[in-house]
């Protein structure tokens, strides 16, 4: 019996209980599924008021997650919410993943938009449960339901004290209607016992004892491994190929074609030449076997010192205006002082953990997928475009991620293992190397930006004139896409907070030569980078404290007036999310409180701040870093403030902001670079994430009490903290650090 099918059967057991019941579900018209429990006795309903709650007859409350757990601990946030509202004993209650279905609304995991766009319905569906347990109790009793009270698993009769516990109302609850969600009575927020609270992680225990299941680890009867010879360079063809040396290699079952990958890449599978074997050891040594002559193709031409010097040329030009207020051209003219920086940040790679891999199953016209995504229903489609079949023959199983950072919401794995599965007509698993993953992934943009400021006679900017450009990730899904979008401009760029008399931003156009994807933050990570670098640029010219200077610059507290901008708002609306300077404010002020700012400057301590929106969320970095006599730095403390407006777990967050600016750390680091087209990084050797020696020995996290709607927590963490670590750098130093990677040795 495979690993999938002791889990499939393991499941059916432990949901009927010790009767040996099966459940089946059928999708229902209306709102919710309808789980039946069927036994000798025939048809039993299981409660089960919606998509996200089921209880089986031993009570145990089963929570359907259709998020992708990556380390954010989604999965215990969705559960801690229903259960809330739900009233339900946080012991019995378990976490199952949804398989890609349009059924559950969005399912694609990132733009930290799990909670915010999903707590309201969490809370419904857990709020319905529980009014369904009251009705049942009170119809059991004949009394009314005003006269009862859910806790903890029980509904208690208050004047006569009777109780229940769910388990004993199931079998009634599951036969009354379902209720309208939005009549359904929400708690207050001071009767929330795990909303808001700090919840230990659902997945503890299995992560610990080695029992989760990750893409890696499905094991199929049958299966075959694959190794895959993709083209180095974006759009390569395959002009020959010897698989003789290849094919003698023990394990090796066959080696297969790929189709070549025409424009525009989207998620399709790149192409080359695949090996198929009986493990992945015999599939690797058999790929470094292949005698491959490739056809390169137009983007050889690509090399990055050439291609960063052409982006610094671009945005040295006048570009396409995208916000303007004030006279930009007059104020730089009148002012006392003028001052200008050129900022560069390089391609980047996501670098989860775990790289990606997906196995595929053909059973008759249908194909089953098991793999890391974020984005199953994505996935669900691509496959069946790609292999012509119609959606709902395409089942996508979603395991847990070892990290992702926007990598795996790109499914072009999983359309390599169907197409393979297809042609091998047996079950194959693709996996990637770290190697595969850093030279033939979906790269976080190069870019190039120029901002020039303006002080006058008393130091204060009176003109911010702030030009970018960098190839846009429409140009993965656009073959003439060659200008940055209005989505990616959102991002820390026309969004800019400050109070400036006069302000132009333009845009200038760039064009890909790799396949430009998402990473932690997307373009905040480089408009964040110029935008607050620069801030303290213009604080050290006009010789104040580079914390009360960036105050200064967020000006007065206010909702940004954004009319008359192309601007998004990450998708919601600009009323319930404004830009609110009097957050950004708050953070800054919080952040460097934390940090001890005015004791450790006083006592000469580098120190470096900066702040930014994203995601909805307001968040501050202060970086405390020192440098020996060798040039070797080091961060002895990093101080975060975050206003996410409601939160659900305090844990997660806290952890989010630690993991958030390491991984900003890694973005200040490191660089993915071309040469001829061809991605000249391969492993953490030579592409640099944090190691530990560079780590801050300590980081200390501030979350704002909020009622504000929830907003975004993976991703705002990341932003400022290159900006921040820079700028501690120059206090330290005297240098500047405007072009990306900083080295370990300053």
């Amino acid at each position: 019996m495979s690993g999938v099918d002791r889990g499939r059967r393991s499941f059916l057991a432990s949901a009927s209980g010790a009767s040996g019941l099966a459940l089946t579900l059928q999708l229902m018209p209306g709102r919710h599924l309808l789980a039946a429990v069927t036994g000798q006795g025939g048809e039993r309903p299981e409660f089960a008021p919606s998509l996200f709650v089921a209880m089986d007859q031993k009570g145990t409350v089963r929570v359907t997650c259709h998020r992708s757990e990556m380390g954010q601990q989604i999965r215990t946030s969705i559960a801690q919410i229903i259960a809330d509202e739900m009233e339900a004993d946080w012991a019995r209650v378990v976490v199952e993943q949804a398989i890609g279905h349009p059924r559950y609304g969005d399912q694609n995991t990132d733009g930290s938009r799990s909670v915010r766009r999903n707590l309201k319905r969490l809370r419904q569906a857990g709020a319905a449960a529980r009014q369904l347990m009251v009705q049942a109790a009170a119809k059991a009793w004949e009394v009314p339901a005003s006269e009862c009270e859910a806790v903890q698993h029980r509904v208690t009769h208050t004047p006569s004290g009777k109780s229940l516990d769910y388990s004993e109302l199931a079998d009634l609850a599951a036969k009354l209607p379902v209720p309208d969600p939005e009549s359904v009575r929400l708690k207050s927020r001071d009767q929330w016992r795990l909303i808001g609270k700090a919840v230990q992680s659902i997945e503890m225990d299995s992560v610990i004892h080695g029992k989760t299941m990750f893409a890696g680890d499905i094991r199929l009867p049958d299966m075959a491994f694959a190794a895959i010879a993709r083209p180095p360079v974006l759009f390569g063809t395959v002009k020959s190929v010897d698989d003789s040396a290849a094919r003698k290699i023990p394990g090796v079952i066959d080696v297969l074609r790929l189709p070549a990958l025409e424009p525009p890449a989207g998620f399709k599978a790149l192409g080359g030449v695949a090996v198929l074997a009986t493990s992945t050891w015999a599939a690797f040594r058999a790929r470094d076997a292949l005698l491959i002559e490739w056809d390169h193709g137009a983007n050889s031409v690509y090399n990055s010192k050439e291609y960063r010097e052409s982006m610094l040329e671009t945005v040295r030009q006048p570009g396409t205006v995208v916000r303007k207020h004030g006279d930009i051209e007059a104020a730089l003219a009148g002012s006392s002082r003028r001052i200008s920086a050129e900022y560069t940040v390089p391609h980047l790679s996501q670098a989860p953990m775990e790289p990606p891999a997906a196995t595929a199953r053909m059973d008759g016209d249908g194909i089953e997928i098991w793999a890391c995504t974020q984005t199953p229903q994505a996935t669900r489609g691509t496959v069946a475009a790609v292999l012509g079949l119609e959606p709902d023959n395409v089942t996508v199983n979603v395991t847990l991620l070892g990290g992702a950072f926007g990598r795996k919401s790109k499914p072009d794995f999983s359309v390599e293992a169907a197409l393979l599965a297809r042609e091998a007509k047996r079950p194959v698993q693709v996996v990637w190397s770290r190697e595969d993953d850093t030279r033939n992934g979906y790269y976080h943009s190069v870019s190039a930006q120029r901002v020039e400021g303006a002080l006058d006679a008393d130091g204060n900017t009176v003109a911010w004139h702030h030009r970018t450009t960098f190839p846009t990730i429409s140009s993965t899904f656009s073959p003439t896409a060659n200008s940055p979008s209005s989505g990616e401009l959102d991002l820390g760029f026309v969004d800019n907070p400050f109070e400036i008399p006069s302000m132009q931003l333009e845009k200038g156009d760039a064009e890909a030569h790799v396949r430009i994807g998402w990473l932690r933050s997307v373009a905040n990570v480089y408009h964040a980078f110029a935008v607050q670098s620069f801030a303290h640029e213009l604080a050290v010219a006009a010789n104040r404290d580079p914390r009360d200077y960036l105050l200064q610059l967020i000006g007065s507290p206010r909702k940004v007036d954004l009319s008359g901008v192309e601007y998004g708002n990450y998708g919601d609306p600009i009323d319930v999310y404004p830009v609110d300077t009097e957050r950004l404010s708050n953070v800054v002020r919080r952040a460097a409180k934390l940090a001890d700012w005015d004791g450790k400057r006083q006592q000469g301590r580098a120190l470096g701040i900066a702040a930014h929106r994203s995601f909805l969320t307001y968040a501050a970095t202060v970086v405390e870093v020192t440098v020996d006599e060798n040039g070797r730095w080091q961060i002895p403390g990093v101080y975060v403030s975050i206003d996410a407006g409601t939160v659900v777990n305090t844990d997660h967050v806290r952890n989010q902001c630690e993991g958030g600016s390491v991984y900003g750390l890694s973005c200040a680091i490191g660089q993915i670079t071309a040469t001829s087209g061809v991605v000249d990084q391969g492993n953490f050797n030579d592409f640099l994430v944090t190691r530990m020696n560079q780590a801050p020995r300590h980081i200390e996290v501030d979350i704002v009490e909020s009622d504000a709607p929830p907003a975004g927590v993976g991703e705002p963490p990341t932003p400022p903290f290159a900006p921040a670590f820079a700028n501690a750098l120059y206090e330290a130093t005297g240098k500047r650090f405007r072009h990306l990677p900083i080295p370990l040795t300053v």
